[in-house]
């Protein structure tokens, strides 16, 4: 099967569907595939944790490769028809448990760094991020369970979704840009997990709303 035979979404889902359509007819299980991302983006965060430039730059590769996986299990499931809910609730939780360590171990590299921060702990940055990137990961299997999958979805153009960014941090670690990486991370992700917070209320609302409606109706 060529690489735009019949396939569509993001660019890296894409790319996942072509790499692992010869496995259709193995014994290798979408499970697997979770398993090699959980055990990639692992060294990723331990690479990171080294903090020195060449085992940045290795972390990075990892991250890179360990981000394909997280598709190529989907797409192994769609080919096969191997779905579960608990598969889904792995790759959730593997997904949850590899960022969240990624940007801790990125706080902790950069702790052994020069203070760039003029004082301020590359840590904290780092479990801000880690720790509000967990919370949101909670908030939205939440919403999914009440909503639907499609709740949950990013926003996305041009075969691109949001958490591509990630495939930028190759270049960010060639360029020695941890620092504003960890800064920018450890400000926004919690401002983000506010948003969610916000939207998680919207949507239990939304369903409270609709139960109410319906009870309603049946007592008329």
């Amino acid at each position: 099967m060529g690489l735009g035979d019949g396939l569509d979404g993001p660019w890296d889902a894409r790319l996942a569907r072509w790499i692992v359509a010869p496995l259709r007819a193995t014994p290798i299980t979408p499970n697997h595939v979770t398993t090699l991302r959980l055990v990639t983006g692992l060294g990723s965060a331990a690479a990171f944790w080294r903090g020195t430039y060449g085992w940045s730059n290795v972390a990075a590769a990892l991250l890179v490769i360990s981000n394909l996986l997280d598709h190529a299990d989907g797409e192994l499931a769609r080919l096969t028809g191997a779905f579960s809910r608990s598969g889904h609730i792995y790759d959730l939780a593997s997904d949850a448990v590899v960022t969240t360590l990624l940007f801790i171990a990125i706080g902790a590299g950069v702790e052994t760094w020069p203070p760039y921060l003029s004082g301020l702990s590359p840590l904290v940055f780092g479990a801000a991020a880690g720790s509000s990137i967990a919370f949101i990961f909670y908030l939205r299997m939440r919403i999914e369970t009440l909503a639907g999958k499609g709740a949950t979805q990013q926003a996305s153009a041009a075969g691109f979704e949001t958490e591509d960014i990630l495939y930028l941090i190759p270049l960010i670690t060639l360029g020695d840009g941890l620092v504003g990486l960890l800064v920018a991370a450890g400000s926004f992700a919690p401002l983000y997990a506010i948003w969610v917070i916000v939207e998680y209320r919207r949507v239990r609302k939304g369903l409270e709303s609709r139960i109410a409606q319906r009870s309603s109706g049946a007592l008329q």
